[in-house]
């Protein structure tokens, strides 16, 4: 079995990547580390300053996400402030800066990126959708109110369904990892 560290602070998203990798025979270890992110409008080359840390830190292949949710309505915001602006106005501060707004538009976007100490490659993957007026039940972050487009129901409810993998932007950024992973090795 193929083996690799990824390097996060959320257990939460280590449960996804585990889920999607070990599907395709990929070990995945948790090195449960927590990394300065740069200042950037670059959620792409956040990952990467962030996979350059990481292995300095680990000396193992390695990947690791940045992620955000990009709200039309509020030109992109919280993007790549997403993580801080959730531990600061959470889900309830997100639905009230969009109160009287019929334009609730989103997308979730997630860049992985791997790092052998050698080269450094990443891979995106994204799912449009839309806010939703209330908070549900399931899922962690903006689960509870971000709807996949075709879809009426949260990431949160999917999530509590295990269905939530089928429309993942993070879903969807590994599996190219893994068709570009499973050529390198």
């Amino acid at each position: 079995m193929k083996s690799l560290s990824f390097v996060s602070s959320n257990y939460n998203k280590y449960l996804e990547v585990q889920s999607v990798l070990s599907n395709y025979g990929i070990n995945v270890e948790f090195a449960s580390i927590s990394l300065n992110e740069i200042q950037s409008d670059s959620i792409k080359n956040i990952a990467l300053d962030k996979s350059e840390r990481a292995y300095r830190e680990i000396l193992k292949p390695l990947i690791v996400e940045d992620d955000g949710l990009f709200i039309d309505r509020l030109n992109g915001f919280p993007g790549q402030y997403s993580s801080y602006i959730f531990k600061t106005i959470g889900n309830l501060g997100i639905l009230k800066l969009l109160e009287g707004s019929a334009f609730r538009n989103a997308t979730f976007k997630s860049v992985f990126a791997f790092n052998d100490g050698k080269s450094s490659t990443t891979f995106v993957g994204e799912t449009k959708g839309k806010i939703s007026y209330k908070i549900t039940e399931g899922g962690w972050g903006y689960d509870p109110i971000f709807i996949p487009e075709g879809l009426d129901v949260t990431f949160g409810v999917l999530q509590m369904t295990n269905k939530k993998s089928f429309f993942s932007h993070r879903t969807k950024a590994l599996n190219r990892f893994v068709d570009w992973y499973n050529r390198l090795i």
